[in-house]
């Protein structure tokens, strides 16, 4: 048995330049670190360093740092693409993501600077060359849930 892993191997991980192959997102929206964790299209574990350099921060608040909920929700929407876009192939920068339902979300508690956000989303519905997709995310920082929610999104090749 070799070592070695088949160019054609679907990546189980994507770090931080495979992820910006795969997303279109960049400074200061870009909200997932690494992804240590894809079990196909079905499951995935994303990773995400809070850290008081984020622009947030400035407004929210000044003196008591929390990141906002709605970029925790945002953090494990981009978690579920790159699992998506990595077992997929999507790796020519070309795919756009757009919210279309957010449900059940709830936050659990505040995540500050300092934080290891980890977000494990699984697939509730979506199959290869589906444009819509619906996921279940959850958010923990030291295995306490930060946040939970289910969302769908729809994933689509940016067209000329």
């Amino acid at each position: 048995m070799s070592d070695t892993v088949s160019a054609t191997a679907t990546p189980t991980e994507a770090d931080i330049l495979l992820i910006q192959q795969i997303l279109p997102h960049r400074y200061p929206f870009l909200l997932v670190d690494r992804v240590g964790e894809i079990d196909g299209t079905s499951r995935a574990v994303g990773l995400k360093n809070v850290t008081m350099n984020e622009p947030h921060f400035q407004g929210h608040f000044p003196g008591n740092p929390i990141m906002p909920g709605v970029t925790i929700v945002e953090a494990m929407a981009q978690t579920a693409a790159v699992m998506v876009g990595t077992t997929l192939g999507l790796t020519d920068g070309n795919m756009l993501i757009y919210f279309m339902a957010i449900d059940g979300c709830k936050f659990r508690r505040k995540v500050v600077p300092g934080d290891q956000l980890r977000m494990e989303v699984t697939t509730l519905r979506g199959k290869p060359g589906g444009k819509v997709w619906r996921f279940r995310g959850v958010a923990t920082v030291d295995g306490e849930m930060a946040a939970e929610a289910e969302f769908t999104a729809m994933m689509d090749n940016r067209t000329a």
